[in-house]
């Protein structure tokens, strides 16, 4: 459950919150739901109120929760103080023994959920959250690569949340062996597994030839893999950014055009919009991958303008832009 002061307030100004349910797979879900590709969230709530609350939120947007048990002590939180101007946005994480977080391995029927399923998302916040998440993410991993079900994973590293004991670069490795799409990034894969581009910095804009040499080694690093897709964000203020995507096989680099954001309504779950468009686009513009990261990299634009964690956009929406119309014209 994501708790965040009203509007530009901060933590210390605000007498409310506004509620939402997100969190990073959940989002892509719900984004796909949205594209007409039909979406299960495998997780857990608690058996109360407010866990009820947030089935009925992912129902509401179209998301099959039949894999969601209820069951646990509470649900997760996380408190958004959203930022403006030079001032960042601020996350407060509330997920120590959350019912997601306690579940314990061998209480998921993997091979009956792949009987059904042909793609399995998981992000890098899942093994951040407990030791027993990250087992339970590998136990899903093991089914669905026996079940022959296509693994994505965006690597989504939230130095907050690894605090269980474990650093993540003895937990990552393993897991992401068993992925055919790498959502990736070049910090997170420092971290994760010791992978360094020569002469990295950040820059406004994508220095592709180094965002090459990056592909290059995430896929030498990971044999399975067979996608690696990337965003670029330049941030000129937390208002304002400029925002693009990169994707890759071994033998084709595509690049999405530069998309200027300005008056950013809110950003978080930017790249759970995107992971859903390269999703969709892997799944629907077969090998065309320059389609497939201009439509992802239009649905993450697009996705700034929504609040909350989830883009709610469909393919006719996301059209335009991909096309190049960012005129936002009323729809009559």
């Amino acid at each position: 459950m994501r708790l965040s002061p009203p509007g530009k307030l901060r933590f210390q100004q605000t007498q409310q919150f506004d509620i939402t349910f997100g969190g990073a797979e959940a989002n892509v879900a719900i984004g796909l739901s949205y594209l007409n590709e039909p979406s299960s969230i495998i997780s857990c709530v608690p058996d109360n109120p407010i866990g009820k609350q947030a089935l009925h939120f992912f129902q509401g947007h179209g998301v099959d929760v039949q894999h969601i048990q209820q069951t646990g002590d509470r649900l997760g939180i996380y408190y958004l103080e959203n930022g403006a101007l030079s001032r960042s946005s601020q996350v407060v994480y509330d997920r120590d023994h959350s019912a997601f977080g306690t579940l314990p391995t061998g209480s998921i029927d993997w091979e009956k959920i792949f009987e059904q399923a042909d793609w399995l998302h998981w992000s890098g916040i899942t093994p951040a959250v407990s030791a027993s998440a990250a087992a339970l993410t590998l136990e899903a991993l093991k089914a669905a690569r026996k079940a022959g079900v296509t693994i994505s994973t965006d690597l989504n590293y939230r130095h907050k949340l690894w605090n269980y004991g474990i650093p993540p670069n003895e937990i990552m490795p393993e897991l992401v062996e068993y992925c055919d799409v790498i959502i990736g990034d070049v910090n997170a894969s420092k971290v994760f597994f010791d992978l360094a581009v020569p002469g990295w910095r950040f820059t406004m804009d994508p220095d592709y030839e180094k965002y090459q040499q990056f592909v290059s080694l995430l896929m030498q690093r990971f044999p399975q893999c067979k996608t690696v897709a990337i965003t670029h964000r330049g941030s000129l203020s937390a208002s304002d950014n400029r925002w693009s995507a990169m994707i890759a096989d071994r033998e084709q680099f595509k690049h999405s055009p530069i998309h200027e954001l300005n008056g950013i309504i809110d950003r978080i779950g930017a790249g759970d919009s995107f992971t859903a468009g390269i999703i969709y686009g892997l799944r629907n513009f077969g090998t065309d991958l320059q389609k497939t990261i201009n439509f992802a990299a239009a649905t993450s634009a697009l996705k700034h303008s929504i609040l909350g964690d989830a883009s709610l956009l469909s393919v006719e929406e996301i059209l335009p832009l991909m096309e190049g119309d960012s005129s936002g014209r009323v729809a009559r």
